[in-house]
């Protein structure tokens, strides 16, 4: 039996449902860099791809009513993805940049405690997803095999 650190895994992609595909399509290229990289036809329906290196998000129309609406960092029920995270050099650069589009639903906060340097903000989506943005984390090396 092969385990999975014998085989080739790589992440692939997070689909997301989206009351309207094309403002959710528009925040992910507009403000995170993503291009769309494939659509398909589904006649009465469809679902975009977006891209951004090898991280996918595959959009999906819903005619569902919302989630209830997620806080500060996210949903904390099993089951629900609490948040979508990316790293930038700057959050407050990205927060201006957002500007009048940033709903942030908590931060940005400094983790100096942590990692000297790590600061994060969450925005919501255009469909209620909240994201992370941050500045600064880096692994903790102790884990390493050779502790390098």
């Amino acid at each position: 039996m092969t385990g999975a650190g014998e085989r080739a895994m790589v992440w692939s992609h997070v689909g997301l449902n989206c009351a309207d595909q094309k403002s959710t399509e528009e925040f992910y290229t507009r403000y995170f860099g993503f291009t769309r990289a494939r659509v398909v036809d589904l006649g009465e329906s469809r679902i975009v791809f977006l891209r951004k290196g090898d991280a996918y998000l595959e959009l999906f129309e819903s005619a569902a009513g919302p989630a209830r609406p997620a806080h500060d960092d996210g949903p904390p029920a099993p089951g629900r993805i609490r948040h979508l995270a990316f790293q930038t050099d700057s959050v407050d650069a990205f927060l201006a940049e957002l500007g009048d589009a940033a709903d942030v639903t908590l931060g940005p906060l400094d983790f100096d405690d942590f990692i000297c340097g790590w600061r994060t903000v969450w925005v919501r989506d255009p469909d209620g997803v909240i994201v992370e943005v941050s500045q600064g984390f880096e692994d903790d090396r102790s884990h390493d095999k050779d502790g390098a």
